[in-house]
């Protein structure tokens, strides 16, 4: 990670010179009015990570105004809430990662990626072990952590690599770090990516390395996604062509493939996550700061981990106070997530929800309700005015609502 320093920045027009987006990965509050269409009705992230506990431990997301948006009635309130709050849906057709983000980024997906609920059909893996020369184990949905729990054995074994998906338009590939090694994984996605292509098109191809011994397998910090390219210009794009500095920390680069991207940096954990935010912070940068927090959803939400999450969430909670102290004057903090991964729901996938909204800094005016919102976009349109741009194509602005000046 290198300082942002440079000459020659563009001006907004207005007093914020950096929006930093955060993404709580799955924290939904709520199934969305279609939710029934993805048999999602009655999902709800937030209410099954609470209930996991006789107590509400999110004293600094309250204080933001967490309890006072609509359908949020199991987080208390407070009686000044310290930001703006609110509650987006979600326009797109989908739940998954890609269309989430490209959505917060101002897109409007209208056809869906292509997914695979029964595993990969013949031509496309014939077409993989072909090519990779190594026979796929598994080809069908699974969890992450049990795929690699029940054909990790005979992958060491053999050495032929496990090949998974989900709900998402994902191609999974499991492979031992010290059977396989980094590189051969890295190059069966690089494989795996150019046949996945055209009317066969997932979002993403992901490398997940592992290390250990069966009974006792882990999943590494080395996971790797292989993205395609947004159709449209985001305001990523928009914001880098201005001259802005655009900073991705966590797998946000991955998501958008690098399109509009000016520095990232990969993270292990939610904690590893929150600090690389503040080490971004501590630059001059103007324009994005743009963080994924993945626990949530990849240890806690496909998992069905109730507790787990409750406690994720709770640690970064009490790593509020430390990223707020260190924003400056000019900056623009907003929270969001993707989309939901109810820990209490049937299967193992995302679910389809409302996802929370809470914006705060020095120039934002404290407990105003932004609603219910129409879609992600808003965000994008959002800071596409905070920073000058041309106008998204979605989304409607709530910038004039939340400033003070």
């Amino acid at each position: 990670m290198t300082n942002s320093a440079k000459f020659n920045k563009p001006v907004p027009p207005g007093p914020i010179k950096r929006i930093i987006l955060f993404v709580l990965d799955s924290v939904g509050i709520g199934e969305l009015p279609d939710a029934a269409e993805f048999g999602d009705s009655g999902a709800n992230t937030l209410r099954s990570i609470l209930n996991s506990s006789s107590t509400v431990n999110l004293p600094n997301l309250v204080l933001l105004g967490l309890g006072h948006i609509e359908g949020i009635d199991y987080v208390p309130r407070t009686e000044a809430p310290r930001g703006a709050y609110g509650r987006m849906s979600e326009i797109s057709n989908g739940k998954d990662t890609t269309t989430g983000h490209w959505e917060i980024a101002g897109l409007k997906i209208s056809e869906p990626f292509q997914t695979y609920p029964d595993g990969f059909p013949a031509h496309i893996i014939d077409a993989f072990e072909t090519q990779t020369g190594r026979k796929a184990l598994c080809n069908k949905p699974a969890s992450g952590t049990e795929v690699i729990e029940t054909y990790g054995k005979e992958h060491m074994e053999t050495g032929n690599p496990i090949v998974y998906t989900s709900a998402d338009s994902v191609f999974q590939i499991a492979a031992h770090e010290e059977v396989v090694g980094l590189d051969e994984l890295y190059r069966m996605c690089d494989i795996a990516r150019e046949i996945l292509r055209g009317k066969d098109q997932v979002a993403r191809v992901i490398a997940r390395p592992f290390i250990g011994t069966p009974g006792a397998f882990t999943r590494t910090s080395n996971r790797r996604d292989y993205s395609i390219n947004p159709f449209e210009p985001t305001v990523l794009d928009k914001a880098k062509e201005a001259g802005y500095d655009v900073q991705a920390v966590g797998k946000i680069s991955d998501i958008f493939n690098g399109q509009g991207i000016t520095e990232d940096v990969h993270t292990k954990d939610n904690m590893d996550g929150v600090d690389k935010t503040l080490d971004y912070l501590k630059t001059n940068s103007t324009g994005i700061l743009f963080t994924n927090l993945v626990d949530f959803d990849a240890k806690f939400g496909h998992r069905r981990d109730a507790e787990g999450y409750r406690l994720a969430l709770e640690a970064f909670d009490q790593r509020l106070p430390e990223l707020m102290s260190a924003m400056r004057k000019d900056d623009l903090l907003i929270l969001i997530a993707d989309h939901g991964n109810d820990p209490g729901f049937k299967g193992s996938d995302h679910t389809r929800e409302y996802v929370p909204l809470l914006v705060t800094g020095h120039y934002v005016k404290e407990g105003v309700s932004l609603g219910t919102r129409e879609t992600f976009a808003d965000i994008a349109q959002t800071t596409a005015e905070l920073l000058g741009l041309t106008p998204m194509d979605h989304g409607r602005s709530f910038a004039g609502a939340i400033l003070k000046v």
